[in-house]
């Protein structure tokens, strides 16, 4: 997504959605999906022609696919099919890598057995999104979550030895500002064998430590990068406080950038800036 006009994603509401007959809503999502679809493609060649090689896949592509009552979405997306491969194909093409970071609702460890089930079940949407744009089953292209509901990491960890391949061979953990710490995380991940996903910024707020440059975040980039299969796959978040170091809000641009990622191979900027905060950074003078 850009704050311009390049990358932008059209959307209906469930509201407005619910007001259209069985045809309407057929003939509405076939023009939303391709729309975004030929955005999404779209992206693929911004993204190449300022040598950006990180894309995340918005979470929202795709509105009412995940409906338990209602498969209108999948028949769009199936007859789509070929040009959602397509898609998938330019980013390949390009050599630009594809991520998806699947939102806050979603918590597979939650106490409530409707939400855990309602959370696999979008979840398990989203990985048959990346399926059908042919993206491999590897955290490559790697399905993003925080740990969820705190105090029960064993409780996740059970949760995702049984997740279909589509989404556990996809997912990628990511420390949180309360609930998962990295230190919290990292036994789930290494139990399951999936990644870890360091943010320094929420490792900063979390801990109350004074900025990103204190020495825990060069340990926690080399323990998070032992997680990953190749290492050379190894993501971290990159954001920054508004009003300084514990400030949980994002800043427009990326003004202090931490040491301990400068041998970090992927690189996902943080920031309410979006495309101009990451074209600054690749600036030679940043």
């Amino acid at each position: 997504m850009t704050l311009g006009p390049e990358i932008r994603f059209r959307t209906i509401t469930l509201k407005r959605y619910r007001m259209l007959d069985v045809a309407e809503r057929y003939a509405a999502l076939r023009d939303l999906y391709a729309a975004n679809t030929a955005r999404l493609a779209g992206a693929a060649t911004y993204c190449a022609e300022r040598g950006i090689r990180l894309f995340r896949m918005s979470a929202a592509l795709y509105p009412m696919l995940d409906l338990v009552d209602d498969p209108t979405g999948q028949a769009v997306l199936d007859e789509l099919a070929p040009q959602l491969r397509a898609a998938g194909q330019a980013f390949t093409e390009a050599g630009i890598r594809v991520l998806i970071h699947p939102d806050q609702y979603i918590v597979l460890n939650s106490e409530r057995a409707e939400v855990r089930q309602s959370s696999l079940h979008q979840f398990l949407t989203h990985a048959d999104v990346l399926d059908r744009l042919g993206f491999e089953r590897s955290t490559y292209h790697a399905m993003i979550l925080h740990g969820g509901k705190g105090g029960r990491a064993d409780v996740l960890a059970e949760v995702i030895r049984d997740l279909p391949d589509a989404a556990r061979r996809r997912l990628a953990l990511e420390n949180d500002e309360r609930a998962y710490g990295p230190a919290d995380l990292l036994p789930v991940c290494q139990a399951t064998g999936t990644p870890l996903v360091f943010d320094a910024h929420h490792h900063v707020v979390h801990d109350k430590l004074p900025d990103q440059d204190d020495p825990s975040v060069r340990g926690w980039v080399l323990q998070a990068r032992a997680t990953w299969t190749p290492p050379e796959w190894q993501v971290v978040h990159l954001s920054n406080g508004i009003e300084g170091p514990q400030d949980r809000r994002h800043s427009h641009l990326i003004t202090a950038l931490p040491s301990a990622y400068w041998d970090v191979p992927w690189i996902e900027v943080e920031a309410k800036g979006k495309e101009e905060a990451v074209l600054a950074l690749m600036r030679p003078e940043a």
